[in-house]
């Protein structure tokens, strides 16, 4: 037997689910039961009948899994290689000193953050909704954060004042791209599109063809007439891509807008921590039950919307 179906068999004894986010390797998306961007997962982990959640992602996605679902067994392959980098910028004392200073707004984070801070927040949001859930208030001020970029492509789309918390707050793989990789690339691809994620620079974002959640790239990527893409976000996006052009029976050239752009956190997942996952129940995630209640309240007032 091979350590996938050693997997499939575990997974069936303990009735457990695995969760993968769209930047993971080749090899966990292909055992996942279910593959996505953030939204997608959130919806996911809410709606499961499974005893066992097991996430292949980073620390935040994990632990909103386990708000969502603080009755089930919530499962990470990875512990310590696995955090992500932008969700600890914006620990609850930055969220805390910004409300001070405007007591009026209200404050919206993105899912990609901790728990702490999505128990202090108003609503958590993701790229694919940040639009929607801003407009949803009525007060005409939004403290947002941590990603400055999505804040910048926010701005277009609404009249509310924008405040970004904390100032230069980002991902470090979307913050490679550069104005220059797009152009270069439009030279080399002359019929190609562009599309781009709302975490890439407004200098990115304006010369894209689209600017799409990672959930929204799957349906412009089916739909497009072009046969020809560049995909301005993490490079396993595009395996992801693929199985869902070979699903529709359609073949599409996917060019990487760089092939550096590669999430460390996301790549520290792999069949064999998996299989020990399952075999161990480990590592299992662990909240405090305010932080899980208060919490909570954010993700699903975003939900609702």
């Amino acid at each position: 037997m091979d350590i996938i179906e050693r997997i499939n068999t575990l997974k069936k004894e303990k009735n457990a689910v695995i969760l993968a986010h769209n930047y993971q390797p080749e090899e966990i998306q292909n055992i996942a039961d279910f593959v996505g961007d953030s939204l997608e997962l959130c919806i996911i982990a809410k709606e499961t009948t499974a005893d066992i959640i097991v996430f292949c992602g980073v620390d935040f996605m994990a632990e909103t899994a386990k708000i969502l679902n603080k009755d089930k067994k919530v499962l990470i392959p990875e512990i310590k290689e696995v955090e992500c980098p932008m969700a600890h910028q914006i620990p609850p004392k930055i969220i805390l000193d910004a409300k001070k200073e405007n007591p009026n707004a209200k404050v919206v984070i993105y899912v990609n953050t901790l728990a702490s801070a999505k128990a202090i927040s108003d609503s958590t949001c993701t790229s694919a909704n940040a639009d929607k859930v801003i407009n949803s208030f009525e007060e005409d001020k939004i403290l947002f954060g941590p990603d400055n970029n999505l804040g910048y492509f926010v701005s277009k789309r609404t009249d509310k004042e924008i405040i970004c918390i904390p100032k230069g707050g980002g991902c470090y793989v979307h913050q490679k791209f550069k104005k220059e990789d797009v152009l270069t690339l439009k030279k080399q691809y002359p019929n190609a599109l562009c599309v781009a994620h709302p975490e890439c620079a407004p200098e990115v974002q304006d010369l894209a063809d689209a600017v799409l959640s990672t959930g929204g790239m799957v349906k412009y990527v089916l739909e497009a007439q072009a046969e020809e893409i560049i995909i301005g976000t993490e490079c396993d996006m595009i395996v992801r891509l693929n199985h869902e052009l070979k699903k529709a029976g359609k073949t599409k050239k996917l060019i990487p807008l760089r092939k550096d752009a590669i999430c460390d956190p996301m790549k520290q997942i792999t069949l064999e921590k998996v299989e020990k996952c399952l075999t161990n129940e480990e590592y299992e995630i662990t909240l405090d039950e305010e932080v899980i209640e208060k919490a909570k309240k954010s993700i699903e007032r975003m939900l609702e919307i």
